[in-house]
């Protein structure tokens, strides 16, 4: 393999075109000869720079629209061809085929076409043939060719041009090509993810096209990186970079805020440690319901992540100033509570936008993946059925959904507790739900929560009465579960005999 190659020719077939200008102009100044196609060639020429047409090389002409340019022998010869290798140097000769050094090609916008919802047939004529071709010729012959397949390569390629005189290394031609083999990796995922809206075809392919390398993974001894659009989510306001713990803290605030994020609901704001909640308050005000939600726990608040569904004022920013908290999140902050919470320079503030979230999760399991559709299931009194001789009263309906919600997105197994639109404890992650009731029992009581009206909500049903027995005497009157145990009937009989009011949504909200 040749370490180091003189670029002396190169073929340029660019659909984005911006700051594409200079390289010509320097490629120019090199002396390198240039071939080009269609809108590519025009953009040349209005630079007053010589440029080869195509064309003139394949001797034929642009057909079907524009969906036949550049596949011809003749362009790929000069792509492909191994410059230390006697029988290519000689059909080189033999075919009149021109060396081509160096091959600037970028992809028809696929993705972003779909994302504009444009037609099916814009969809697919933005399926690059031609250059998806060049760029996966280019990437693979790089002991000879340089390939450059995006125009965020523009500026490296430049200061290379400039820095070692029109000369490329292996190393450098290694690393393009590896960055091409990514670009045209994920442009397929993205068209095969659109033809396969439907699951028709069984496949997985995830793909992101920028990464984020992050101090540390959960532990300091651990790399981590975040790949996605996070800025599509998010305006960042203020403080330091997040790190792996962070966004994992505000996935699960965003999936617990998404439950209360409909136009009826009042001012909620959500305080959340290690992905699950420890506060979580509705009231008539953000204020009011920061303070609540506090009160939940204001120890495991320390250090949380804060959401909230509203915009947030002076005064619940000067409450929220007193705690030590790592983010704070929100459709978006007042000036003078913007100008109160940036004064500790490391608190994050971000604004998040509307954004839909994936409809599928995937995970790592063994040495494969699991993937599932997310759970979008909110319960609503449409769900409720009544199991027990008691009727909920309207009041007992709205905290028992509110409990469930909660509940929805706390680790299994899980009990919630609730009382007025507010968050009293939480048992989560337990192996029993007795365990994870007495829990939230225990944790309330010892921040004072007077648990008599309270309701309970479970994230599955209930295999023995023990559980609402429990619940019983510590003052819970109403419980919210999935129901269909084969043994419900021993908690309805319980519940029935003790003047408790139970509902059935039929709807079990396991998080693993």
């Amino acid at each position: 393999m040749m370490q180091s190659i003189k670029i002396k020719s190169a073929l340029i077939s660019v659909f984005h075109k911006e700051g594409l200008g200079p390289i010509v102009q320097k490629l120019n100044e090199l002396g390198v000869t240039i071939y080009s196609t269609g809108g590519t060639e025009q953009f040349i020429k209005n630079l007053g720079i010589s440029v080869i047409p195509a064309e003139q090389v394949t001797q034929y002409p642009s057909i079907l629209g524009g969906r036949v340019k550049t596949l011809h022998p003749k362009i790929f010869g000069g792509i492909l061809n191994r410059q230390n290798h006697p029988g290519d140097v000689k059909e080189m000769q033999e075919f009149d085929i021109p060396q081509l050094d160096l091959v600037i090609v970028d992809l028809y916008p696929f993705e972003q076409t779909v994302a504009s919802g444009a037609a099916p047939q814009d969809i697919i004529e933005k399926i690059d043939i031609g250059g998806i071709s060049l760029i996966r010729a280019g990437a693979k012959n790089f002991a000879d060719t340089l390939c450059i397949s995006s125009v965020e390569d523009y500026a490296g390629l430049l200061d290379m041009l400039a820095e070692q005189d029109g000369q490329s290394t292996l190393a450098q031609r290694k690393y393009y090509a590896t960055r091409s083999f990514q670009i045209s990796s994920h442009y397929d995922a993205a068209i095969f993810n659109y033809f396969n809206a439907q699951n028709e075809v069984s496949g997985l392919k995830i793909s992101a096209s920028s990464g984020q390398s992050l101090r540390y993974g959960e532990n300091p001894h651990q790399k981590g990186s975040f790949f996605g659009d996070f800025d599509a989510m998010f305006d960042k306001l203020h403080g330091k970079e997040l790190s792996y713990n962070n966004l994992l803290d505000v996935d699960a605030a965003v999936n617990l805020m998404s439950e209360f994020q409909e136009a009826h609901e009042r001012p909620t704001f959500a305080i959340l440690k290690h992905n699950n909640a420890c506060g979580v308050a509705q009231c008539d005000t953000l204020s009011s319901a920061y303070s609540k939600a506090l009160a939940g726990d204001p120890v495991s608040a320390f250090g949380g992540v804060l959401i909230a569904n509203k915009k947030i004022d002076l005064a619940t920013a000067e409450k929220i100033h007193e705690l030590f908290c790592e983010v704070v999140i929100a459709p978006g902050f007042s000036p003078e509570a913007q100008s109160v919470l940036t004064q500790k320079k490391n608190r994050i503030l971000m604004v998040q936008q509307l954004f839909n979230l994936p409809d599928t999760t995937v995970r790592t399991c063994l040495n494969g993946y699991l993937t599932q559709e997310r759970d979008n299931i909110t319960d609503s009194r449409t769900h409720l059925t009544t199991a027990t001789k008691n009727q909920p009263s309207e009041a007992q309906i709205d905290d028992l959904l509110f409990a469930s919600k909660i509940c929805k997105h706390t680790k299994s197994n899980t009990i919630v507790l609730a009382k007025d639109h507010q968050l009293c404890a939480s048992g989560t992650g337990q192996t029993s739900r007795v365990d994870a009731l007495m829990q939230s029992i225990n944790k309330a009581q010892s921040f004072g929560f007077d648990l008599n009206g309270a309701v309970m909500a479970s994230d599955a049903f209930f295999p023995f009465p023990d559980c609402v027995e429990i619940a019983d005497k510590a003052g819970i009157k109403a419980v919210i579960q999935p129901g269909g145990s084969i043994k419900d009937q021993l908690s309805i009989d319980y519940c029935d005999a003790h003047n408790l009011t139970m509902v059935f949504t039929g709807i079990r909200h396991f998080k693993h």
